[in-house]
């Protein structure tokens, strides 16, 4: 079993550890949420200060030339297409990741009634992130389709019938951590003639995406993750251009009109993936998600994705390890997949009773990580769940962590009243 000596040793043999300077973390704080929010990147209030004190105070209006802000959605959806194997052009930075699932669904649903009238089913799994599901079922209420929930992952291939329109699913689940094998499943898509759709939340800038490769159609994701893009982020979404121009979008807004400033009455939709673009862009939202693309394009001279998730595997491997010789006997089960290849960068822990409190005492020793409800009808036990940023997580946040969960169960301080007393946001 690794000891508290040999992960500081790991950590001075890290090749990454620099990495973590890019990012103001409270002291002493082991932070494994950064799969719900990303940390603060330390370049961010001094060029929000700018873009705010500067570039709105004193640049006003001529800033959206001056400054760039005009851009801004293209220019950060090309750095995150460095990190989703998108080419330049291909994606751009917009609203939330809700609303560019609905765009892109709708979108595709359209490309769907006009080459293949009979298919009329949409494909995803009944533990995909919630917001997926309700935007998918509100599309098929409103287009006469039919959303058909897979209970588990082996069984979306049998699923991929002749009526199947699309598939849709996210990458990495937001719940187990598991990880879907994009070009596999895009390829069986195909195949029974479906488009497949991808939800990037849990995996851009988590592990290695190539959205070309891996035979995507449409791609969402999120920029609060692990793009470290501040709370409400901006989302992004990419279109394979193949599909880009052949319909619009339903939120025409005069953002992804062809001419936004010729002020025109009649809608003409820009080409590529701009016309995905909606109402006028939240500069300052942008600007600090640009900080945050920033902190993960910082490993590219180190080794970039791959570099990133080498460390992300060495990391879960060694919770896993140490969990599971640690804390025996208090009643912890893996639900994360164990094979690197089926594994996101998350942990995930299930456990029968206390979970939500067990990880509120966790916080309050300063190791941050969350609760997932579990479902009762179909005998899922309620999730602890923590996530691995390698920028700025270390093998001895790992060690520390399993000290203070070690701790937490054996003392049972989280039967404490405290800990038990639901908050809004869990």
């Amino acid at each position: 079993m690794a000891t508290l000596n040999d992960c500081r040793e790991r950590d001075a043999q890290d090749p990454l550890r620099a990495l973590r300077e890019h990012f103001m973390l409270p002291e002493g704080l082991v932070y494994l949420d950064g799969n719900s929010l990303g940390v603060l990147p330390r370049a961010a209030p001094a060029r929000m200060a700018q873009a705010v004190g500067e570039e709105w105070g004193r640049g006003l209006i001529g800033s959206w030339n001056e400054a760039g802000w005009y851009a801004l959605p293209t220019r950060v959806g090309d750095k995150i297409g460095r990190l989703v194997g998108a080419a330049p052009g291909e994606v751009v930075t917009t609203d939330s990741t809700s609303v560019n699932l609905f765009k892109v669904l709708s979108a595709a649903l359209s490309m769907v009634a006009q080459d293949a009238p009979g298919r009329r089913v949409i494909v995803s799994e009944r533990d995909n992130f919630p917001t997926d599901l309700y935007i998918a079922e509100a599309l098929c209420r409103e287009r006469g389709f039919t959303l058909r929930l897979v209970d588990e992952p082996d069984a979306l291939a049998d699923a991929l019938q002749p009526d199947v329109a699309l598939l849709m699913l996210t990458q990495v689940n937001y719940r187990t951590g598991a990880l879907h094998d994009m070009a596999q499943l895009s390829a069986q898509a195909h195949a029974c003639g479906a488009l497949a759709v991808w939800d990037l939340a849990h995996s851009a800038g988590a592990v290695p995406v190539d959205l070309h490769a891996g035979g995507a159609d449409f791609a969402v994701g999120c920029g609060y993750k692990y793009l470290n893009g501040g709370p409400g982020a901006p989302a992004f979404v990419w279109v394979h251009p193949r599909h880009v121009d052949r319909f619009w979008q339903p939120l025409a807004g005069w953002w992804s009109h062809a001419a936004p400033f010729e002020f025109t009455p009649g809608y003409q939709p820009a080409a590529g993936i701009a016309r995905y673009l909606c109402g006028t862009p939240p500069v300052l939202s942008l600007t600090a998600l640009e900080c945050g693309v920033d902190t993960v394009l910082a490993a590219e001279p180190l080794g970039g994705m791959a570099a990133l998730r080498e460390k992300s595997l060495a990391l879960t491997d060694l919770f896993i390890a140490l969990v599971e010789s640690r804390c025996a006997g208090h009643g912890l089960s893996l639900v994360t997949p164990r094979e690197h290849a089926r594994r996101g960068s998350q942990v995930c822990l299930a456990r029968a009773e206390g979970a939500y409190a067990i990880v509120q005492a966790l916080i309050a020793r300063g190791v941050v990580g969350d609760f997932r409800a579990g479902d009762a009808a179909r005998g899922r036990e309620d999730i602890l769940r923590f996530g691995f940023t390698p920028l700025y997580l270390g093998f001895e946040d790992v060690w520390q962590a399993v000290e203070q969960l070690v701790q937490v169960l054996e003392t049972g301080e989280w039967r404490r009243p405290d800990f038990n007393r639901k908050q809004a946001v869990t």
